[in-house]
């Protein structure tokens, strides 16, 4: 899906049935969504979606420098929802870098650990809420995404989850050769560790780490394409009512919308949408909120 008759990126596409959780490290992201909302977002913002009964989106990527390369880096991590709440309506949220909570530690020999806490409650440091449907916005899922830097030589201990049913995994994706309580592991790796106790982690080298962790659904999952549900009876109902209705339709005038070349972050959410015609963009009020670079 990789493509774009101007810039690259995703143009509108549609999910049902779970979130996306998308954590942009370097570079801008445009996103319209059929309920005519919009973004721009980057630099260390991420935008939480919630997919719900249905949504179509694009993800562009706005070249702006004209001179020079445009890197990105991301991680889009899909969440799924439980049973109860695959048809609530669509949602996004936007967790602006500067609202993110970093925990900052420094060794005595100079090193600093720096954790991102993107979901999930580390000591004090309490995230940005989720949106509301999100298993995440549960108390009892005890569901946690931490970016973890260790510089050369830094050492420090993940404290346990909350609760002993959860599952946590560390992935390795940055440098590496990082020891997790005496066990060596190499870059590119993730491994699964015992959510119920403490967990040492020393870096031999600048090494990154993401931490996800949550309680399991324990329920059926079903999955196809762009569509996560609990029986392939649900997902071929996703396909027919997309065919049908197309989640909404699309307020944009192209599959592939850009904001403009100024550079500017922000986002606009949708208030009270009015009736839309296809191929045109017509929303009701707008909550609009510029971040300045």
């Amino acid at each position: 899906m990789y493509h774009g008759d101007t810039v690259p990126g995703f143009p509108g596409h549609p999910h049902r049935g779970f979130e996306t959780v998308t954590i942009v490290r370097r570079g801008l992201i445009d996103h319209s969504d059929s309920l005519g909302a919009a973004a721009r977002f980057g630099r260390g913002d991420v935008q939480w979606l919630t997919a719900g009964k249905g949504i179509v989106h694009s993800e562009m990527f706005p070249l702006l420098e004209r001179e020079r390369k445009n890197p990105l880096e991301l991680f889009q991590i899909w969440l799924n929802l439980p049973q109860a709440d695959k048809m609530v309506a669509p949602h996004f949220s936007m967790l602006w870098d500067g609202d993110i909570p970093r925990l900052r530690v420094e060794g005595d020999d100079g090193a600093v650990v720096e954790v991102t806490v993107i979901a999930g409650r580390l000591g004090d440091l309490q995230p940005p809420s989720p949106p509301p449907s999100s298993w995440a916005s549960r108390t009892d899922s005890d569901l946690a995404i931490w970016h973890i830097v260790l510089d050369p030589g830094a050492t420090w201990t993940l404290p346990p989850a909350e609760r002993d049913d959860a599952t946590r995994v560390l992935y390795v994706f940055e440098g590496g050769n990082l020891d997790v309580d005496s066990e060596h592991i190499g870059p590119a790796t993730g491994v699964r560790v015992d959510p119920t106790r403490e967990v040492r982690l020393i870096a031999s080298e600048r090494t990154e780490v993401l931490m996800l962790q949550a309680r399991p659904l324990n329920e059926q999952v079903a999955q196809y394409g762009p569509f996560v549900m609990n029986t392939r009876a649900e997902i071929e109902q996703a396909f027919a009512d997309y065919q049908r209705t197309r989640f909404g339709g699309w307020p944009w005038d192209r599959d592939d919308p850009v904001h403009g070349f100024d550079g500017e972050r922000f986002a606009e959410h949708l208030v009270a949408a009015e009736q839309r015609k296809p191929a045109r963009r017509i929303m009701g009020k707008l909550e609009k909120r510029t971040i300045r670079n």
